[in-house]
């Protein structure tokens, strides 16, 4: 079974937002709640780059694990999910994730908060495929339909692509090699920028 994730180029997102609209416009998202967004690092500095960013969809959520009524779950994609009518809006998973993925629209003066709200990979809620409460509360449901989330089918220069991880991991993989990048760019001494730490060679010994 396929596993469902994104993954953002960012040699590649000239920060256009059509990602951003996209999103917006396919599931009426409603004003104040941004499902998916663009985050731009170095801003006007060299080395500049733009990710857009949204629900990851993670192997181990710690959004699942923190909330209090259990309203997330996964789908056999491991497309992480959740049910608004358990939701109460306590914030817990807001706090819990990296990304900031849950969302929740102001209910009313001081902060309040409604239902949580965040990206669903475009595979709907716990309702009845392509049913209209489905629609009305988590938006359009396109993987029933056998189609990509509308963000990455919208990406013009493809930097955002969505689907089978392993997949998308080697159409990623390919490109960084083509940059003239090899085994260097994966792993820990490249997340935490390690200068000092040298690739690994398969068979070496350590």
């Amino acid at each position: 079974m396929a596993r469902m994730k994104f993954i953002c180029d960012a040699e590649r997102c000239i920060e256009c937002n059509g990602c951003v609209t996209a999103c917006k416009s396919e599931h009426e998202v409603p004003w104040g709640v941004n499902r998916r967004r663009l985050v731009t690092v170095n801003d006007g500095k060299p080395g500049e780059r733009s990710i857009s960013v949204a629900c990851m969809h993670c192997t181990d959520a710690p959004c699942m694990a923190v909330c209090p009524v259990d309203c997330f779950y996964k789908t056999e994609e491991g497309v992480v999910l959740h049910d608004k009518d358990l939701c109460i809006g306590c914030g817990y998973c807001f706090y819990a994730c990296p990304f900031g993925a849950p969302q929740f629209p102001q209910a009313g003066a001081f902060g309040l908060r409604g239902k949580m709200d965040k990206c669903t990979f475009c595979a709907g809620g716990p309702e009845e495929d392509n049913s209209a409460a489905e629609r009305t509360k988590y938006g359009r449901n396109r993987l029933s339909e056998g189609k990509l989330p509308a963000c990455a089918e919208m990406c013009s220069t493809k930097a955002l692509l969505a689907g089978d991880g392993d997949v998308i991991m080697s159409i990623y993989k390919q490109r960084v090699q083509r940059r003239g990048k090899g085994d260097e760019v994966w792993g820990w001494a490249m997340a935490y920028n390690r200068s000092d730490a040298k690739p690994q060679v398969a068979g070496a010994k350590t």
